[in-house]
């Protein structure tokens, strides 16, 4: 199965939504231009900062029609699934894969705290039902309250084909560095899953990044890695420090609201987050436009 594809930066892209929270497909399009025009290498419709979990399936499938409408195969474009049910999950990925998008991301179950023999279960049940489709894990552990073990993904990575590789958005590089370590000899893919580990992730191995910062400043994101790979690994670094205080600013927001306020703060317009989740306050936009106008990107 041909994954040379899956590599660089990848953008969890934000859903942007209408007063009345119906998809706003003008905010959409424009956003997928922005994104592709600041040399993203490709997008996941509804990772957790496209605010899956707030989405009917009917919502689900027409963001994911629209973003591939409007992508017209530029960059390749991936469905993130997130849902407890297994059943729920298959559907959606067999709706992912008639819709003709490259691969699927698949998130652990949360709320529950599924066993080990559950948690195989569920991700090879999924994967298994659409075998002709790149699956990836998508290991977050910070939203779901437990991780996906080092002998799970070594499992799955080697006894279901079209199991690919995975997002490690656990912040432990030495995590991330044995998911790749362990599984190198099939040639299995890591992506970094925290913005602030895009230069060090690419040092032990992983192949890119997961980032929600490249929703609004996806050029600053991709020559992270677009300098790693041509050889300058001190522009590499300088650019993930130039980054990193724009991210950790994020986390005094709840999440994942200050995704879109630094978009919409950045000119990049998508819209307020769904209820319950609100934009920032006053007093943490202004920390937000603080730190954009210190990295000179507004004045």
């Amino acid at each position: 199965m041909d994954t040379n594809f899956f590599k660089g930066i990848i953008v969890p892209i934000v859903t942007p939504v209408s007063n009345d929270e119906t998809i706003d497909e003008k905010k959409l399009r424009h956003q997928v231009d922005f994104v592709i025009d600041g040399g993203v290498s490709g997008i996941l419709v509804f990772g957790s900062n496209g605010e899956f979990y707030m989405m009917e399936e009917a919502e689900i499938e027409q963001t994911l029609t629209i973003v591939l409408d409007h992508v017209k195969n530029r960059v390749p474009v991936y469905l993130g699934i997130g849902n407890i049910r297994t059943s729920k999950c298959v559907r959606l990925a067999k709706m992912a894969e008639h819709k003709g998008v490259k691969g699927i991301s698949l998130l652990q179950p949360m709320f529950l705290k599924p066993s080990e023999d559950e948690l195989r279960t569920h991700f090879a049940t999924i994967a298994q039902s659409v075998p002709s489709l790149p699956v990836l894990l998508y290991n977050n552990p910070g939203r779901t309250g437990y991780g996906i073990s080092q002998d799970c993904v070594q499992y799955l990575a080697h006894s279901v084909p079209n199991i690919v590789g995975m997002k490690d958005s656990s912040g432990d590089l030495t995590q991330t560095s044995e998911f790749i370590r362990r599984n190198n000899d099939i040639g299995f893919k890591v992506m970094c899953g925290k913005d602030t580990l895009i230069y060090a992730g690419l040092c032990v191995g992983a192949v890119g990044a997961v980032c929600s910062t490249a929703n609004f400043l996806p050029e600053l994101v991709c020559s992270i890695y677009d300098l790693f790979v041509a050889g300058n690994m001190k522009g590499s670094l300088q650019a993930q420090w130039k980054l990193d205080p724009i991210r950790l600013q994020m986390d005094k927001s709840s999440f994942p609201v200050a995704t879109k306020d630094y978009a919409n703060l950045i000119g990049a317009p998508v819209g307020d987050p769904i209820l319950p989740s609100k934009c920032s306050t006053i007093a943490q936009l202004e920390g937000l436009r603080a730190q954009l106008v210190d990295a000179g990107y507004l004045q």
